[in-house]
């Protein structure tokens, strides 16, 4: 059995979510090969992948949103990306079929699952395979919301997305009109690779849980002054940015740990509007602390769909930069009920039945 995973190369909670979701493929169907076609990095894909055997091509299919930093969007760049991926992909197209034409055994049931470039829907064409998307948006809405010439590649990316055979639908969702099944997911996340007192060891970790917080966005990042963390001297920060180490209260996470390995040891996560994020924070009990996004549509939905489901906290980027975390005051009831945290489970037996369908 084999399944190709095509993932978007605009950040790593695609690349976060896919991974949760292929983990529990092989899990349940250990004779199932897999391969990544991506622009993520390896780097990237070798500490999310953990446990899975993949072959990774490195292919760029989407651009997704150009962005100077986490919560900012450029729109004139991005145009301009996509008008250059456009002229490569025909090349890239042709030489992926003609690679994995070979890769494939004979006869061997096979699926693309796309989280969520639009492109992939014309490599499996060309291959004749069947096309599963997974994820919670498509950017046939972005762009649309961003207006302008970005319309023209709104209805593209839509008449891209109406290929396929269905839709594995993520929590916190925009509408996606594409005209397939849709089957809706819980939420998908890793899991920790650490036990709590084992991460805790590792990092000399002496909080309480209910005084620490993970301080992570994405790949991006987030210029962060580390006299922000000394202002809650109370508190203990997890961090991934290097330069946030320099604080007093700040443990930072080696390179072979992800930022789920050590939710278990925090009460909150101080982040962006990312849908990966929200999933392990939430699947592991954690409060979150966002700072709030404008400007981009997918953003506005995570912000609603987190004060319904989940312990939180709005911020503003002027109260963030100004170090107004509110952490001396507990986080804000969700208006809803949790959300089912069943999704890789249920998406990964729809990839198999897929996958018995093409036999």
């Amino acid at each position: 059995m084999l399944v190709l995973a095509c993932i978007s190369s605009h950040g790593f909670g695609h690349g976060a979510r896919v991974a949760a979701l292929l983990q529990e493929l092989a899990a349940r169907e250990p004779a199932c090969r897999f391969v990544l076609s991506t622009g993520l990095s390896a780097e990237f894909l070798s500490r999310t992948f953990v446990g899975l055997s993949y072959e990774h091509r490195a292919c760029q299919w989407d651009v997704g949103v150009v962005q100077a930093d986490a919560l900012g969007s450029d729109p004139d760049s991005t145009l301009e990306a996509l008008e250059l991926l456009e002229q490569q992909l025909p090349d890239q197209l042709e030489a992926e079929a003609r690679w994995l034409e070979q890769w494939r055994r004979p006869n061997e049931p096979v699926v693309v699952v796309a989280d969520v470039p639009p492109a992939a829907a014309r490599l499996a064409a060309r291959l004749g395979w069947p096309l599963l998307w997974h994820g919670n948006f498509g950017w046939d809405a972005i762009y649309a919301d961003l207006a302008g010439p970005l319309q023209v590649w709104a209805k593209q990316s839509l008449a891209d997305y109406r290929q396929g055979q269905a839709i594995l639908r993520c929590p916190f969702a925009l509408p996606m009109p594409w005209g397939l099944p849709q089957t809706s997911l819980g939420l998908g996340a890793g899991r920790p690779r650490w036990v709590q007192k084992a991460a805790a060891t590792r990092l000399s970790w002496r909080s309480l849980r209910e005084r620490s917080a993970l301080v992570c966005f994405g790949g991006l990042g987030l210029p962060v002054e580390p006299s922000l963390l000394e202002r809650w001297p109370d508190w203990q920060f997890f961090v991934v940015n290097e330069k946030l180490a320099q604080a007093s209260n700040a443990i930072w996470l080696p390179q072979d740990l992800r930022p789920v390995d050590v939710m278990p040891l925090c009460s909150v996560v101080i982040t962006k509007p990312g849908y990966s994020t929200f999933a392990e924070a939430l699947s592991q009990q954690c409060g979150v602390m966002v700072v709030e996004r404008h400007g981009f549509a997918e953003a506005e939905i995570l912000q609603k769909g987190l004060q319904q489901h989940g312990f939180h906290r709005l911020l503003s980027r002027t109260e963030f930069e100004q170090g107004l975390w509110h952490l001396d005051q507990p986080l804000l009831a969700p208006a809803g009920q949790p959300l089912p945290i069943d999704g890789a489970a249920m998406g990964s037996e729809y990839v198999l039945m897929m996958l018995e369908q093409s036999r």
